[in-house]
């Protein structure tokens, strides 16, 4: 082929893919152990040893971040009677995509009863010209407890980035016993620095956060989670058993604060360590 007609043709660059399957089971002692285990791709799983009674459980993506055309996906199964917290090695980054690709994160969760599931990834910051698309579907049992969180940040602020371009559509569903109980989304394309400046949105603030807590103790925490809320921030319960809770701020630093004494707070003081570094 002619030198110049290599230089006109399309670069295919390669693509990073992982996926991710953890279960963990009680055993006759009540104590907390890997059942099952599988990882392929940039995707891996550490396990430090845990001080409390949680089996954690630390995710790490060998690729260094999220860009167009990548696929991720993790699925966890918590059995009956069983603890896992499940949390991430650094915040995720999203690149600028090279093409209209999306970068695609799938994610599900299942807790049987009596079993319990901290869903706690640390920060994922959105590049100027980044594309994702994600998606969480979980399943509780009535008697599990359950909660999520995920703190998302828009550009870098210490480089000065704004997002005068980028798409980002995430969805969470959340069903008990095959029924709906929580189900939200958010949707942003095209200039989201211009659409968080508005007062109504993000009140020109650059980082959130949403926690979703299902748990039988959810209407005792609402009084003690709302005095350690900012401003910018609520708290409701939307059915007895079920906490919201929403958080702005104006930098991940800032929310970061905000989050590590509410999450100290829901998780009895047994965050994964990783938060506290």
């Amino acid at each position: 082929m002619p030198f110049e007609n290599l230089l006109s043709t399309p670069v295919k660059l390669q693509r990073a893919y992982g996926d991710i399957s953890v279960c963990v089971a009680s055993n006759e002692l009540g104590v907390t152990t890997l059942k099952d285990l599988r990882q392929e791709g940039s995707m891996r799983v550490v396990f430090p040893k845990s001080l409390n009674n949680n089996f954690e459980a630390v995710i790490v993506n060998t690729a260094g971040g999220i860009t167009s055309g990548d696929k991720f996906s993790i699925f966890a199964e918590v059995g009956e009677g069983a603890k896992l917290s499940l949390t991430t090695q650094a915040a995720e980054r999203v690149y600028c995509a090279s093409n209209s690709d999306f970068g695609l994160v799938q994610n599900k969760l299942i807790i049987a009863e009596n079993a319990q599931l901290y869903w706690l990834p640390q920060e994922t910051i959105l590049f100027n010209g980044s594309r994702m698309q994600r998606q969480l579907n979980v399943e509780i049992a009535t008697t599990a407890k359950f909660l999520f969180l995920e703190p998302l940040v828009f550009g870098r602020e210490a480089s000065g980035e704004e997002l005068s371009c980028c798409f980002f559509k995430d969805r969470v569903q959340i069903f008990c016993n095959n029924r709906p109980i929580y189900i939200d989304g958010i949707k942003m394309n095209g200039d989201v620095a211009d659409v968080l400046r508005k007062t109504c949105v993000g009140n020109e603030n650059r980082a959130l956060a949403n926690i979703v807590l299902f748990d039988k103790d959810s209407t005792n925490l609402i009084d003690k989670i709302r005095e350690l809320l900012p401003q910018n921030a609520g708290a409701s319960l939307i059915s007895e058993n079920l906490l919201g809770i929403r958080i702005l701020a104006a930098s991940s630093f800032e929310l970061r604060k905000i989050l590590l004494p509410i999450l100290t707070l829901l998780t009895n003081d047994t965050l994964p360590k990783n938060w506290k570094l």
